[in-house]
């Protein structure tokens, strides 16, 4: 087997691989004895149809199965000899085939970056010394509350944080709204709606309108729907809503005692109280975590530049876009502002696909170096816990993940958490107080 090489860009490559007619002839003869042991002609016994018959039957099945024998073979090899290492599938192109002659096809593959690794031993990275106060853990606490929060009819004015149970009717240029959103049933006419008496809430500007009114007044409350609005046809535009108030209510949280603390399974509100300061220590540890890790990609993206193979790049930018777009769905955000964002979505994404990319070979790079394996208990452990999460018996949900090479991700997922925890305990750590917040 002859085997050439030629560079057609950064990452991708042009194999040309040959194989003798020697090897091409004993292929065909070895895959006619096969038919023929096996085909079944009318007129003859199993095995028995003269070679000649069966090579003209069965001519282009033979000529098939002979190229699926020899071409990925002979493709394996010349990888294999020529020390590549490919990323995703080739594009195979036949030049020459036949019997009596050598099989000629060309490869075009694309190859992980060839680059020296930069000293990713001592990387500096920064770590905040927040730590969790008392005042966190009554945050926490009062969130815990608010998850039981009941609703008191009073009567007096609306005030900051209570609720007012209204009815409306909006209008847009005088017209019904649904005249110039007409999917916008709910923005026209609504009973019994409740709205929180604080900034933002609803349409921006409509909630601080009813500040200081009672159950039984009726109230014009004038509106700018935003630029973003989840509605495109209102968006920019100007509403008027004629607003009748039905019932003002009060939040009503419950105590903070024993009976509180049993809801949330802690036999007293102390023992909650430590629970929920536990909780908090562990997501800012993690968060700390997250923060110097992140800090030690960029800091490794900024010290090696390389090229990217392109389909790599392209594949997870089509991820990175698929997760923007799911997000801004879950948001509210409709198929009409999403499509008019679309080029800087798929801007973003694209920035942001190529820094994955390149860290991911950073990272691998430096786990082959260090010897950083993954084991198989380590892979069936992840595979458990994330059946776990889906609900789903972890059986099913490992055949799931083999039949699209779900568990290869999961493989490199883990090996660059362990390529990450090896940089952080080898990172040059700097500990600082935390930054003020900026001013409003």
């Amino acid at each position: 087997m002859n085997v050439t090489i030629e560079n057609l860009a950064p990452c991708k490559k042009l194999l040309r691989v040959e194989i003798e007619t020697k090897e091409v002839d004993e292929a065909f003869e070895s895959m006619i004895k096969d038919f023929q042991r096996q085909a079944a002609l009318p007129g003859f016994r199993p095995g028995k149809a003269p070679r000649d018959m069966i090579v003209k039957r069965y001519e282009k099945d033979i000529q098939d199965e002979v190229k699926k024998k020899l071409i990925p073979d002979a493709y394996r090899k010349a990888v294999d000899e020529k020390k590549l290492e490919v990323v995703g599938y080739p594009d195979i192109e036949e030049i020459q085939f036949g019997r009596g002659q050598a099989l000629q096809f060309a490869a075009t593959v694309e190859t992980a970056p060839d680059f020296q690794l930069p000293e990713y031993k001592g990387l500096p990275v920064k770590r905040e010394t927040t730590s969790v106060a008392d005042e966190d853990v009554d945050r926490a606490l009062n969130l815990l509350r608010e998850r039981q929060i009941s609703f008191s009819t009073v009567d007096r004015p609306a005030a900051s944080g209570d609720v007012a149970v209204v009815n409306y009717t909006g209008t847009c240029d005088g017209k019904p709204i649904t005249e110039t959103a007409p999917t916008a049933k709910g923005l026209t006419e609504q009973k019994n709606f409740w709205i929180n008496i604080e900034p933002g809430a609803f349409i921006p500007g409509f909630a601080d309108q009813l500040t200081g009114a009672k159950a039984g007044d009726k109230r014009t409350v004038n509106v700018d729907f935003p630029a973003d609005f989840v509605t495109p046809q209102l968006a920019g535009l100007k509403g008027v809503f004629e607003v009748e108030v039905v019932e003002v209510k009060e939040k009503v949280l419950p105590p903070l005692d024993e009976a509180f603390a049993k809801a949330y399974g802690a036999e007293s509100v102390e023992t909650l109280r430590a629970g929920v300061r536990t909780d908090l220590e562990n997501e800012l540890n993690y968060k700390k975590n997250q923060s110097v890790r992140n800090q030690l990609v960029q800091e490794l993206l900024r010290r090696v530049s390389f090229d990217l193979p392109e389909s790599v790049v392209a594949k997870e930018t089509r991820n990175v876009v698929y997760n923007i777009v799911h997000e801004n769905q879950q948001r509210g955000v409709s198929k009409e502002v999403i499509e008019k964002q679309k080029e800087q979505i798929y801007s973003a994404a694209s920035d942001s696909a190529k820094n994955r990319v390149k860290a991911d070979f950073l990272l691998q790079k430096i786990a082959e170096k260090e010897g950083i394996k993954v084991s198989q208990e380590e892979v069936a452990r992840r595979v458990t816990h994330l059946a776990g999460m889906y609900q789903i018996p972890p059986d099913k949900f490992a055949k799931d993940l083999q039949k699209r090479n779900g568990i290869i991700e999961i493989y490199d997922q883990i090996a660059n958490e362990k390529t990450l925890e090896f940089l952080q305990q080898n990172a040059k750590i700097e500990d600082v107080a935390p930054e003020a917040p900026k001013p409003a």
